[in-house]
């Protein structure tokens, strides 16, 4: 999972709310910039900590096995066994496959938004870190690459890139309410900055957050 300090809450929501609704036991590791040993940011565009470490994933699981990524500005509504259920093994990875033009053009903290091809694709990224083809995502590959190539999946020809269910990765104000959504992603800004507190969907992070206040007395 994507961790920024400017929005630590926003990681550890997010974790509550994937606890609360799995059915078998999930184990978290948090994208921070000084937890991964052996690569260094030399990317200067992006609006997050980890907008670039994110490839790294097969690297950091020994190109063995699968995994999930996600942003950190997510609330999860349903159990994630059923989006590890959705594996396809003839597929390097599996996103949602957006297809928009923003709304808004800036996003949390003054950052700029922009349309640009596959935007949102990387968000959330079911990776068969097994594929032969992910063996390429070295550090020094990914630290040379632009952010244009590797969010497009560039080092992937089209048929490796499988599609997941929409409701994996609802667009917060981007797109409607939608109560079945299972994955919320609020893309343009977390609830817990000001500008965001009370935008669509926000009240479903709203109870996320409660739930990991629980215990203080």
């Amino acid at each position: 999972m994507g961790f920024d300090q400017r929005e630590a809450v926003a990681y550890h929501v997010f974790c509550q709310s994937v606890i609360d609704n799995a059915s078998n036991p999930v184990q978290f590791l948090p994208l921070a910039e000084n937890t991964i040993a052996g690569y260094k940011e030399v990317h200067t565009d992006g609006s997050n900590k980890f907008i670039y470490s994110r490839f790294l994933t097969p690297f950091l699981m020994n190109y063995s096995g699968w995994a999930i990524f996600a942003d950190g500005d997510m609330v999860c509504q349903a159990d994630i066994s059923e989006l590890w259920a959705l594996r396809d093994e003839s597929r390097a990875v599996q996103v949602v496959k957006h297809d928009y033009q923003t709304k808004a053009n800036k996003k949390y903290l003054g950052n700029k938004n922009e349309n640009y091809p596959r935007k949102n694709w990387s968000s959330l990224i079911l990776w068969n870190c097994s594929h032969p083809d992910n063996k390429v995502l070295t550090p020094e590959f990914i630290q040379g690459q632009p952010g244009s190539y590797l969010h497009r999946f560039s080092w992937l020809p089209d048929e490796l890139i499988g599609e997941l269910p929409i409701e994996w990765n609802w667009l917060a104000i981007e797109y409607p309410d939608n109560a079945m959504a299972k994955l919320i992603h609020y893309t343009l800004g977390t609830p817990c900055f000001k500008d965001y507190s009370n935008e669509s969907m926000s009240e479903c992070w709203k109870e996320a957050y409660e739930r990991s206040n629980e215990g203080f007395d």
